[in-house]
């Protein structure tokens, strides 16, 4: 999954509602359920997202919408063996890039 993000220090619950094209009160919901992630609230109460929250999102994301986990079964992924899942998504969305830039050259011939 390709996200299309501008670099920023934070990012608004809708602007990745918009970017992970789910309801912003799906990540709402994975807020409260698992620890990871930290969002900080202003003085409205809204959640402003970092880099970091943004990079447990997707694999969140990852787990419970492309490979089909329970919550209860992201959360025991995430706790036992987050680094390893870090490194096969980072691939993945390695690989995805390269694929993507693969089908524009071609396209181009």
């Amino acid at each position: 999954m390709q996200l299309e993000l501008a670099e920023k220090r934070y990012y608004s619950i809708g602007e990745l509602a918009k970017a992970f094209n789910v309801n912003a009160s799906l990540i709402r919901f994975w807020d409260k359920e698992f620890d990871v992630l930290k969002p900080k609230k202003n003085a409205k109460g809204n959640r402003m997202f970092t880099p970091e929250d943004v990079k447990n999102l997707q694999l969140i994301y990852h787990l419970v919408k492309e490979r089909g986990f329970t919550l209860e079964g992201a959360k025991v992924h995430l706790k036992a063996g987050q680094k390893k899942s870090l490194d096969k998504m980072e691939i993945v969305k390695k690989l995805e890039a390269i694929k993507a830039n693969l089908i524009n050259i071609k396209n181009e011939l």
